[in-house]
Formats: structure tokens, C-alpha cells, sequence
């Protein structure tokens, strides 16, 4: 074969290759109307999750009947768990199930809390369980609030570091820190100022909780009131103040949680009788229902229906005072003449009876049978003092956290160079410090 004809075949064998690439890339054919085309047709998933929670009063197995599970078959399921009762599963609780179109339900979960998963998993006939417990980490960070209205107010705005359903918790934890020297509801004002350092924690999916409060200072106008979190030698934590002093002492300051005094001590025109008249308690505003504290121990000496006060409690305490809750709807358990109380023991419920306008608690205190102001009366000296032999590691442990929050909280507050006094930040618009491991 000549070497002209040898260009001309290899010529036209590409020619021929290119003609043929072309024809590939050409569209096919319409098809007639209505006719489908296999390639095109999109199957439906296979897996499908679904979400639930257990409804009030709901029994487990109903909640699978309503992700897919026979009957019979949830009873099985539920018959080998040893990782939880399902008779003890709160309402609330989310369980999620994988569901195969083609083989039923396959996989069930219980998010029983934030750190804790319990799962059953189908295995051919049979139903295995598993548990995974999320690891948390710890560090801590400072919250540093000025108070333009309550502490919760504060806290919360200045709890950044935490999500919004902690920080009310955090704002909490510093009340109860604080509680036998401070009453939250009637001692704070605008421009007071409390920080503290707090332990957050977090897992690997992202959940926050807050955790112990460390160190707290408030400076309620010209009162300064800290408190240290302890170990002693037995490993036992507790909060004492800068002298080494326990937080606790022989009464409570309020007979409510960190709740909002509604009516001070001294004269005012009474609600119902529309007469002016010594007020001989104080009014704390709280939702019906609200648990009562006995702010010391002592020994009830009437406990009954008392004309205007409604159902009310006496209890007289071991230094001879009397102090008296009134308008309760009920009655704590036990609570009757003769009975003996411990200090912060529920003895009744917040109500609206005798001569009440609304839900609230009237409180006082009696010494020598005379009335006076609560928020005098119950003020309190220092709790007992750490041993000698631990005063010196608990100044290094005050020195420590101290110095940690101050240097936080000058570093939010100091913008500029300029420089805020520690023990009373200036009223900025108040947000958490850095957090460190």
C-alpha cells in the first residue's frame, strides 16, 4: 500500500470517529406523550427518622405504637430493657425512631437527658440496647452585672458565655450562694453590682449548663459581701466569706427563694379595708402553690386558720423569736402544733386566704411579743469560722479565684486603658468575660 493511501484511511478513520462522537452527543428522541422513561424515575427514600415526646401520663409503649411498633412488638422491646424503666421515663422525653419502608421500625432512641442516650436497636427478632453518656468538659468564666432592675436581669444579660435557658440558672446559683447574708428582693438597687466566677460545661454536640459558682462578690451600696467556694480537710465544700467565716448562719434572710418583696415594712393603706394601718410584715409576691421556708429551726406553735391572716404558721425559734407565715393555701407536711422544723423545710404554700387580694406570703417576726421589720430582725452574724489549721490554704484559694475574677472583669471593663475600681464596676452594658480551660 502506497503512503498516499495509508493518509488518506487514517484521514477518514478519524473523520468517521468524530461523525461517530457527534452522533453520540446528539439529543435522544422525544418519546410519545406519556410514556415514562425508567432512567428517570426517582425511588423514594428508604430510611425515614421520625421525632416524638411522651405526653403526660403516657406509657412508653404508646409512643412506639405511634412510630410504627405492633403492639406485641413494643412490649418486646420494652421487655429487655435494663437501662431504664420504661415505667420511670419522664413526660417530655424525646424518643426518635428509623423507619425502613420495607422492614419497619429498626432503630429507637431516648434522649432520657442532655448527656444521656439510651438506644434499642433490631437485631433479626430480638431488640438490643445500648446507652452512650456524653463526656463534659469544664471551664470557667467570670459574669460581671451592674443592676438596673434584678439580679436576674443583670445576670442574664451579662451571662453571654451561657444560652439563654442557663443564664437564669446562673443568676440563681449566686442568689442561693448568697442567701443568708443578702436578701435579693428587698437589699439590691440600681447601680449595685455583682460578678462572680462559674464553671461552664459543654459537651462535644454543643450543650452548655452552667456549673458551681467558685467566687462572688456583690457591693450592695456601701455593704460588701463575698463568698469563696471551699474544700475542707474532709473534702467537704462550702462557702465562707473574706474572714474565713461560713456563709451559713442561723436563719435565712427570706422564707421564699429569691423572690420580689411586694409591700415593705411601716404604714400603708390596707387593700381591702382601704384604711391606713402599721404593716407588721412583709408581702412577698409569688405565684400560688409557691413552697414556704422556715427561715430557722424551731418548734411550731400554731398552725390553723387565724381570722384575717387565713391558714398560718407559728414557729418559735431556739433565741425566743416567733416568726409567722400567713395566707398559705395548705399546710407543709407535718406541719402541726408541737412539731419541731428545720431551717429551710417547706412548712406550707403561698395562697390568697384570710384578708388577701391575690396570691402572696405575709411574713414576720415577734420578739418579746413585739413586731419588728424581718429584714432587721433576721439580719445575721458570721457562720462558724474555718479551723486554724485550714485558714492559711483557704487565703491562698480566696487569694487565687479573687485575683482570676478581678483581672477578667477589669479586662471588660477597662476599655481604652481606662480603669474601673474592682470592687464596684462601672454601670456598663454588662456581657461575660473570656473563658479559660
Amino acid at each position: 500500500m502506497s503512503r498516499a493511501l495509508s493518509k488518506v484511511l487514517i484521514v477518514g478513520g478519524l473523520l468517521a470517529a468524530a461523525i461517530g462522537a457527534l452522533a453520540i452527543g446528539r439529543p435522544v428522541p422525544q418519546r410519545a406523550a406519556g410514556e415514562r422513561l425508567v432512567a428517570e424515575a426517582v425511588a423514594a427514600p428508604r430510611l425515614v427518622v421520625r421525632t416524638d415526646t411522651i405526653h403526660a401520663g403516657e406509657p412508653l409503649a404508646a409512643v412506639l405504637n405511634r412510630h410504627g411498633l405492633a403492639p406485641d412488638e413494643a412490649t418486646r422491646a420494652l421487655g429487655g430493657l435494663t437501662l431504664l424503666d420504661p415505667r420511670r421515663v419522664r413526660a417530655g422525653t424525646q424518643v426518635t425512631a428509623v423507619v425502613d419502608s420495607q422492614g419497619g421500625v429498626q432503630h429507637v432512641t431516648f434522649q432520657l437527658a442532655i448527656d444521656r442516650i439510651v438506644r434499642l436497636v433490631r437485631r433479626g427478632e430480638q431488640w438490643v440496647e445500648t446507652e452512650e453518656r456524653l463526656p463534659w468538659t469544664t471551664d470557667t468564666v467570670a459574669v460581671a452585672g451592674v443592676v438596673t432592675s434584678t439580679l436576674t436581669d443583670a445576670v442574664t444579660r451579662a451571662a453571654g458565655a451561657f444560652p439563654a435557658p442557663a443564664r437564669t440558672g446562673v443568676a440563681y446559683a449566686i442568689a442561693d450562694v448568697l442567701e443568708y447574708r443578702v436578701d435579693m428582693s428587698r437589699d439590691l438597687h440600681v447601680g449595685d453590682s455583682i460578678i462572680a466566677l462559674v464553671e461552664r460545661e459543654s459537651t462535644p454536640k454543643g450543650h452548655v449548663r452552667a456549673g458551681r459558682v467558685l467566687a462572688t462578690r456583690a457591693v450592695l451600696g456601701s455593704a460588701r459581701y463575698e463568698a469563696i467556694r471551699f474544700e475542707d480537710e474532709d473534702g467537704r465544700a462550702q462557702y465562707y466569706d473574706a474572714d474565713g467565716k461560713s456563709m451559713k448562719a442561723a436563719f435565712l434572710r427570706t422564707p421564699l427563694e429569691f423572690s420580689r418583696i411586694s409591700s415593705v415594712f411601716g404604714g400603708r393603706r390596707h387593700p381591702i379595708l382601704k384604711t391606713w394601718r402599721q404593716h407588721t410584715g412583709v408581702d412577698y409576691a409569688a405565684s400560688s402553690g409557691t413552697p414556704v421556708r422556715a427561715i430557722g429551726d424551731g418548734t411550731v406553735i400554731f398552725a390553723g386558720w387565724k381570722g384575717g391572716y387565713g391558714r398560718t404558721v407559728e414557729i418559735r425559734h431556739r433565741n425566743g423569736m416567733v416568726t409567722r407565715y400567713a395566707h398559705l393555701s395548705a399546710f407543709g407536711s407535718g406541719i402541726k402544733s408541737g412539731a419541731r422544723v428545720q431551717i429551710a423545710s417547706t412548712i406550707g404554700r403561698v395562697g390568697s386566704t384570710g384578708m388577701a387580694t391575690g396570691p402572696h406570703l405575709h411574713f414576720e417576726t415577734l420578739i418579746g411579743g413585739v413586731h419588728r421589720d424581718p429584714r432587721e430582725a433576721l439580719k445575721n452574724v458570721a457562720g462558724e469560722a474555718l479551723p486554724a489549721a485550714q485558714r492559711q490554704a483557704f487565703a491562698l484559694r480566696r487569694r487565687a479565684l479573687m485575683g482570676d475574677l478581678d483581672t477578667r472583669v477589669l479586662a471588660l471593663q477597662s476599655p481604652a486603658g481606662q480603669t474601673a475600681p474592682a470592687d464596684r464596676p462601672r454601670p456598663v452594658e454588662v456581657r461575660a468575660a473570656g473563658a479559660t480551660n
